[in-house]
């Protein structure tokens, strides 16, 4: 079961921060990598996160749902509450729930995480992955995210570090593809390498009781389901992703940029090994 809760008003879901891209974009195949990725990567981001039934649990930057359908697997006895600006992505979230979990219970707004319409302590458990990132004030993010959980209320949060990557074959042109994604990042005022980040962060954001940990994809010939689902259908497909856009900027050639998804691949087939790190981190609303 699940309902839909649009915002009241314009002012509702606009921020007053700069509105930062999604370099990746919103096609289908986009939605369809996002997929991919949280199932190949659920058992490692998702280990340990469980919430008690009849909790309140906000999920923020929802997206297509991609970590929704892990949330409810885990703790069907939750009320969760899935956020995202997109409507178009709360739509593609919602049926894909609805194929997986028919019997699920998620309330969807339609909301921006600057403009909350949520009331102060709402909240028992927040639930936020891969949004900072995409942030041009992840820290002002955080602190409103710290208003709507209750006092000694939980706050999850995961996010990558394109600096943490490590492969072989080496290669330059590999690597200056990955360096063309985190800059056009950079430009929409994100940061790729947010991860290593996390603890001030939140620190800065008043939580209290922080704990991160990493969280490693380490994938070779011995690790076909890694090789397949993350290196190849999620990191490189999500470097790949951004070509047009990286040409129009001028941070690259065609033949500079194919050679450099052409050597990225050769990561995920042979000999070739591909490292990731995430990070994962756990605070908590002060009491007081």
């Amino acid at each position: 079961m699940e309902t839909l809760f649009p915002a009241a008003s314009t002012a509702s879901t606009t921020s007053t921060a700069p509105d930062v891209g999604y370099v990746h974009g919103y096609s289908t195949r986009e939605a369809a990598r996002l997929g991919d990725q949280a199932d190949v990567l659920a058992g490692l981001l998702h280990s340990g996160t469980r919430y008690p039934d009849g909790s309140r649990v906000l999920e923020i930057g929802c997206g297509v749902g991609a970590q929704t359908r892990h949330l409810v697997a885990h703790s069907p006895g939750a009320r969760l509450v899935a956020v995202d600006r997109s409507a178009e992505s709360l739509a593609i979230a919602r049926a894909r729930l609805a194929e997986h979990a028919p019997g699920a219970f998620v309330e969807w707004h339609r909301a921006d995480v600057h403009a909350l319409p949520f009331a102060e302590g709402e909240f028992d458990h927040v639930f936020v992955c891969f949004v900072l990132e995409h942030l041009a004030d992840p820290a002002g993010a955080l602190e409103r995210l710290r208003r709507v959980l209750r006092p000694g209320g939980s706050l999850t949060v995961i996010e990558g570090d394109h600096g943490s990557v490590l492969f072989h074959p080496d290669s330059a042109p590999a690597r200056a593809a990955i360096d063309c994604q985190a800059r056009l990042q950079a430009a929409a005022g994100g940061d790729a390498s947010l991860g290593r980040r996390l603890l001030p962060l939140l620190d800065a954001a008043g939580f209290t009781e922080a704990r991160v940990r990493p969280c490693t994809v380490y994938a070779d010939r011995t690790r076909e389901d890694l090789r397949a689902g993350f290196t190849r259908d999620t990191f490189v497909a999500a470097i790949a992703s951004v070509r047009a856009e990286a040409l129009a900027a001028g941070l690259t050639t065609p033949d500079e940029w194919d050679l450099g998804i052409e050597e990225l691949r050769r990561t995920a087939v042979g000999e070739g090994t591909f490292h990731y790190t995430f990070f994962k981190a756990v605070a908590r609303r002060p009491e007081r």
